[in-house]
């Protein structure tokens, strides 16, 4: 007969195995789901660069470095070459208008000028000898009309007799006839000598206006070959300063050599680099502030240069209105240079972070302050100290704004 064994009580080593699988799994739960699992970097809070979040106006500028030129300036050439025999003015004096800078000379022109002086005179004596001739002429027309038209009345007269005579048979037929024919002949010959007489005119008229025309423009080549003469005294076209005089005494200049620059000081204008970064964003009529012993004067752009020259591009810059008292070419100058207009904005500080995170993210720090977390940022536009953002932050939240070249990849940083 078979006998029932009774179970015993209390916890067997099963029991503790499946409690201690049922913990390990209630762990990993808890560990999965109700704990962050990031990576935690310990700094020293003092050694960082913290900032706050603001609102308030962006101003889109870029602050540019800008030398002071002269409004213009004015390259001095030698308008005729020569020897320098002269300096009147020396490099750095002020000048005006029509004074002499250098005395050249110059043998070869001299006697050029004597040998167009002579053929002048050469060929307007010749001129006038013609026009005598053609006046000659015109008179022995005058002289032979005037004949003719004497022969004519002769003629005339006594064809009339002879008609009377023929008429009473007092002489031949032939004799009536040869005078009419005289008669005839004589009109005749009047009448090709008022032809040729008004060809003539007209031939005489055609010629003396060549001629005077021909006399008029040797006259007027005297005149600027005189001119080159007046040329070998350099001169200066504009009031201002000489600033480059390149020559030296005995010094041979050849036609149309440079040889010095004015500078026109009525006023000046800005030069400024610009990244090529902006070269899109900067247009001719922008203005800029420039700052200069606790005043501001206004400038605008009224060129911009295309060539990108060592990746910067210039730009000239006028002023306003006022410019500052006792400027200097060469002068340095800062300005900040506006690209849009002002707008409300959340304002970033600027900092070394931008460099390792490319704007794209930021250290936030936590409402206790005692530690910082990773956060999406968008940012848009920047100026000098500011950047415009966009999302990711709100108003009054501090950020790390200094370098993050020793957090590495870790995603939080607790203060110590």
């Amino acid at each position: 007969m078979d006998i029932q064994i009774e179970k015993k009580k209390g916890i067997k080593k099963k029991h503790i195995y499946i409690g201690l699988a049922v913990l390990a799994l209630s762990l990993l739960i808890y560990q999965a789901f109700f704990t962050e699992h990031v990576s935690t970097y310990i700094v020293d809070a003092e050694k960082l660069s913290i900032e706050t979040v603001s609102k308030g106006i962006f101003h889109d500028y870029i602050t540019v470095t800008g030398n002071v030129e002269p409004i213009a300036t004015i390259y001095l050439d030698a308008r005729e070459g020569g020897r320098v025999e002269e300096k009147v003015i020396e490099e750095g004096e002020m000048l005006n208008k029509g004074d002499i800078i250098l005395r050249l000379s110059n043998p070869d022109l001299n006697l050029s000028i004597l040998n167009s002086e002579a053929q002048l005179a050469e060929k307007s004596n010749f001129l006038r000898n013609t026009m005598v001739v053609m006046e000659q002429e015109k008179l022995q027309i005058k002289r032979e009309l005037l004949n003719l038209e004497f022969d004519i009345k002769r003629k005339k007269r006594a064809l009339e007799q002879n008609k009377s005579l023929y008429a009473e048979n007092l002489i031949s037929k032939e004799v009536f006839l040869v005078s009419e024919e005289d008669f005839q002949f004589a009109k005749r010959s009047y009448d090709l000598y008022l032809e040729r007489q008004k060809q003539d005119s007209i031939y005489r008229s055609i010629q003396v206006t060549q001629m005077e025309g021909s006399l008029a423009n040797m006259a007027l080549n005297l005149k600027l070959v005189r001119q080159r003469q007046n040329n070998l005294h350099v001169t200066a076209p504009v009031d201002g300063q000489l600033t480059i005089l390149d020559v030296e005494l005995g010094q041979s200049i050849p036609k149309g050599g440079r040889i010095g620059q004015i500078h026109i000081l009525t006023s000046f204008k800005v030069v400024a680099q610009i990244d090529e970064h902006y070269i899109d964003k900067v247009r001719v009529g922008l203005t800029a502030i420039l700052e200069r012993q606790g005043q501001e004067f206004e400038l605008k752009i009224r060129k911009v240069l295309p060539d990108v020259r060592e990746g910067s591009f210039a730009v000239e810059m006028l002023f306003v209105s006022e410019m500052p008292e006792n400027m200097r070419t060469g002068q340095t100058y800062y300005a900040r240079l506006q690209l849009s207009n002002p707008k409300k904005s959340l304002l970033l500080p600027r900092g070394n972070f931008f460099q390792e995170t490319g704007g794209q993210w930021i250290f936030v720090l936590s409402a206790d302050g005692k530690s910082a977390s990773k956060r999406f940022i968008k940012i848009g536009k920047q100026n000098p100290k500011y950047y415009e953002l966009l999302e990711g932050l709100e108003p009054g939240e501090k950020v790390i704004i200094s370098g993050y070249d020793s957090f590495g990849d870790n995603e939080k940083l607790e203060f110590k």
